[in-house]
């Protein structure tokens, strides 16, 4: 695999870039419960989620983002996806060193979803710290931004244990599943909370191991 397209691995999931082969996984881990994407787009059926995986790989060519199928370890199932997208490069002066660095400068992690069965189990928890933990530590970002619908308390309550500080709703920010322009709670952990927020993360793991 391409060291820009990294596969992490934890002890609970593996988090593989994403291609057109794990669409028949996620098609069954989409299908377990549809419930529970009250306020998640999530694709349903084969032809949508070819659409899904092709559009993640054309903004993966752009540069623009990077998509991952969650695998359970266990079982080496299919259970979900994320994505790190608006993969920010800011304009350094030119004689500043970070002006040659490739990798983004901030970035957003979001299009995430589980299968129903894995939802409340280590799964995200641990997707969280392998994501963060390269965006921080291999590509040295300042910061990473979450959001999701102002509705989803379940969503919202899960950044918040996760440590990722609550910054405001941000009105009209989205289409939500809906088709209506949703409000958008907005999330993020930036540099210098890092530290804090991964020793936390490795406690929440701890106690579910």
């Amino acid at each position: 695999m391409s060291p820009d397209y990294p596969v992490l691995t934890g002890s609970h999931v593996r988090l593989e870039p994403l291609e057109m082969s794990h669409v028949p996984g996620l098609v069954a881990a989409a299908q377990e419960d549809r419930r529970v994407y009250e306020w998640s787009a999530v694709p349903e059926g084969a032809a949508q989620m070819r659409q899904y995986v092709d559009t993640a790989l054309a903004w993966r060519s752009q540069g623009s983002a990077l998509a991952f199928a969650t695998v359970r370890t266990a079982d080496e199932r299919v259970i979900g996806s994320s994505r790190f997208f608006l993969m920010e490069r800011w304009s350094w002066p030119a004689a500043n060193p970070r002006a040659q660095h490739a990798a983004p400068d901030c970035c957003e992690i979001g299009y995430t979803w589980l299968a129903a069965s894995a939802i409340r189990t280590a799964a995200n928890t641990e997707a969280k710290l392998l994501m963060l933990t390269h965006a921080f530590e291999s590509w040295g970002v300042y910061s990473v931004s979450f959001h999701t619908d102002a509705r989803n308390e379940r969503s919202r309550a899960a950044l918040a244990r996760i440590g990722a500080k609550f910054e405001g709703i941000l009105r009209a920010h989205r289409l939500g599943t809906d088709l209506k322009p949703r409000d958008s709670a907005r999330f993020s952990v930036i540099a210098a909370e890092w530290s804090e927020v991964k020793r936390g993360l490795q406690e929440r793991l701890a106690r579910a191991a």
